[in-house]
């Protein structure tokens, strides 16, 4: 495998950095379409403009950074979200191969948390990390000290160091600063210095890196196999990816709600995915004029009123409720609900999956879809999985939503459901069946039925990798698992974890959430012939454009 983003991280973000990214990028050039991305830049930047004229990738200054680093430290989280929206954009526009990613800059202001901060972006946006590091003005082994604390801070976000540049090196002293560092096992390239901010110096920036650091060798660096972290963020915009790759139509009920009206104009502004909103289109307009959003004339706007939509409506929801004598009044009562109403679209075939609850009960929600939708042939339950969102990786959590108490039947249905869901997300399922025993070092009728799950899962699904009865620790824990589960492969390794009871998963999920700062995602309603997700009540607007993503890559 070879890495085709590289991120050039600094501690300084000056003395010599400028030459590292220029001479990298010179590097990925003769290779690659490369784009220039700089995540946070002041408004004194004159360096990307140089760095561009390098590219071959054709974009101007606007698409090439991401936001002012005002605004970074404003909000260093939210900025890390529309900091991978934008990369993403510049990606796609550019249709690149490759990308040079140039931290942030030397600046005036001492914030502390800048290096963390290009550690995370970094990660959010998988790219692999040269470090450049300044000699001048330290001895060895406060150089020494240095590279090791910038490896380690790099590698606590997740991130994979492929190599480092000591700049600022004079030639008499590279051979013992090779040799300083060469117990990291990582190439080491040293860079005497050159004043290097703008043009005037650039011939001289790149003779002086290709001498010291040969194309070949900075290449060669790249071609390393390594496990991206999956940090929330970049989580949430590879849903959306995935979402614009296949669009499919999601019908949204709640339209009078500002958040999905919100969410909506995010979605439509991206093309990620077709909207129909329900409600009156021009009051929905108004409203979003008030908001100052710009793009939701883009979505499909559906009356309940329109008789063109209800009659065909109303005769296939009498022929789905003939068991239950309904009649056409009833039907026409019936879809006065929104919920109703929103989900008889998606029976229908004019939207692809629906997502409600922002106003509405999950009940109100569920009960449509399970009498018109139904379940998936052969499965007998509907049960909701979050998707949690942790620092470098995401896992399943289920049932936290709808079983209060599963038999082991319906949990080892829930087991093999949430390792689905799994699949569709890129998440190869190892699954943890949770109990207060880890292989029967606890005894009860809790266990039991926890064991029992665990037996049906293997005969129903013998190449899903599975184990239970499982404590959470040792599910989630190597140390933990090589004492209580030595010799157990799933142990340790869990990804998908299947909460007992409803009680047991729902607490289980809001602790983890608001205790750990993992977001979660969902729920994913499991066992639907469509999809059909529910908002909790209190969902911000990032929470409905998530949720509405998965839906839609659930129903390709």
């Amino acid at each position: 495998m070879t890495v085709t983003r590289v991120y050039i991280a600094s501690p300084e973000g000056a003395n010599g950095r400028n030459v590292v990214a220029y001479g990298v990028l010179n590097a990925l050039t003769s290779k690659y379409k490369t784009i220039v991305f700089r995540p946070a830049v002041s408004n004194h930047d004159h360096f990307t403009p140089v760095l561009l004229s390098a590219s071959n990738a054709g974009l101007g200054v606007a698409l090439s950074t991401g936001l002012d680093i005002h605004k970074v430290r404003a909000d260093k989280e939210t900025a890390r979200g529309d900091i991978v929206g934008a990369f993403n954009d510049a990606m796609s526009v550019a249709r690149a191969d490759a990308a040079l990613i140039v931290g942030t800059d030397k600046s005036h202001v001492n914030d502390p948390t800048t290096y963390e901060f290009n550690a995370n972006v970094a990660a959010d946006l998988q790219a692999g990390v040269f470090l450049s590091i300044c000699t001048i003005d330290r001895w060895p082994d406060e150089l020494d000290e240095t590279v090791k604390l910038s490896i380690e801070g790099m590698e606590a976000a997740g991130n994979k160091v492929l190599g480092v540049f000591v700049t600022g090196c004079e030639p008499r002293h590279a051979f013992s600063v090779r040799q300083t560092l060469a117990k990291y096992g990582l190439p080491v390239w040293t860079i005497p210095q050159v004043p290097f901010t703008d043009e005037s110096n650039k011939t001289l920036a790149l003779d002086t890196f290709r001498a010291n650091a040969p194309t070949e060798e900075v290449l060669a660096a790249l071609d390393v196999d390594v496990d991206f972290p999956v940090t929330p963020y970049a989580f949430q915009f590879g849903l959306l990816g995935k979402a614009k790759s296949n669009k499919k139509t999601i019908v949204l009920p709640e339209g009078e709600e500002d958040r999905i009206i919100k969410a909506a104009d995010f979605l439509l502004e991206r093309e990620a995915v077709n909207l129909i909103i329900v409600g009156d289109k021009d009051a929905i307009l108004a409203r979003g004029k008030e908001l100052g959003l710009r793009y939701l004339e883009r979505a499909r706007f559906q009356s309940k009123d329109d008789e063109n939509i209800l009659k065909p409506m109303i005769a296939k929801l009498c022929e789905l409720r003939a068991k239950k004598g309904m009649t056409e009044e009833q039907a026409r009562q019936q879809l006065q609900d929104a919920s109703y109403f929103g989900t008889m679209l998606v029976v229908l075939g004019y939207a692809d999956g629906l997502v409600s609850g922002s106003i509405n009960s999950t009940a109100n929600t569920v009960r449509p879809a399970l009498q018109v939708i139904k379940t998936k042939p052969g499965q007998k339950l509907v049960s909701g999985a979050f998707l949690m969102c942790f620092k470098d990786h995401v896992a399943i959590f289920a049932d936290c939503a709808i079983n209060l108490n599963p038999d082991a039947e319906q949990l080892s249905e829930i087991a093999i459901q949430s390792a689905e869901t799994a699949r569709a997300f890129g998440i190869k399922p190892k699954v943890g069946i949770l109990s207060y025993s880890t292989l029967g070092s606890g005894k009860g009728p809790d266990v039991d039925i926890v064991e029992e799950a665990t037996r049906l899962v293997k005969e129903k699904a013998p190449d899903l990798p599975v184990v239970g009865s499982i404590q959470f620790d040792a599910a989630w824990s190597p140390t933990v698992a090589a004492t209580k589960a030595k010799g157990n492969d799933v142990a340790g390794h869990v990804n998908v974890f299947v909460f007992p009871d409803l009680c047991a998963g729902n607490i289980g999920y809001k602790a983890v959430q608001r205790s750990s700062g993992a977001i979660a995602i969902g729920p994913v309603l499991q066992g639907l012939n469509r999809p059909v997700n529910d908002l909790s009540r209190g969902a911000l607007v990032q929470d409905i454009i998530n949720t509405v993503a998965l839906t839609a890559v659930t129903a390709q």
